[in-house]
């Protein structure tokens, strides 16, 4: 079963670059693994954090799956756990909101206060 929402965090000009011309093809890591990568609520920090360390040019953006649940799949990553992966482009219309992930004084993103969100 598919989360209901998903997270995709992306630097600032990758989505900008998305939102100019309506969908998200995927960053460079997406592209060459044929798939955009997405983590589930609880897998969002320490996505940031193995991936994002330091990068304070990024955004979160919360994804709702139903409308591209025929895209989706969990899969296992390397350590085992399932993750969310997109087989199709985003359409910037299906994210729910996005908002900057701050970088705090001690190197750790900031997630929001009332994440996850669900709308």
């Amino acid at each position: 079963m598919l989360p209901e929402v998903v997270y995709k965090i992306v630097g600032f000009e990758e989505w900008d670059r998305a939102v100019e011309s309506g969908s998200f093809e995927g960053s460079e890591v997406d592209l060459k693994d044929g798939y955009i990568h997405f983590s589930t609520a609880e897998q969002a920090p320490e996505t940031a954090a193995k991936h994002f360390a330091g990068r304070d040019d990024l955004l979160l953006v919360a994804v709702e799956t139903e409308p591209m649940a025929r895209h989706y799949k969990m899969e296992p990553s390397r350590g085992g756990a399932l993750f969310p992966h997109l087989y199709a482009r985003l359409p910037v219309a299906n994210a729910l909101w996005w908002q900057e992930l701050k970088l705090g004084e001690d190197g750790i993103h900031i997630f929001p206060d009332e994440f996850p969100v669900r709308m």
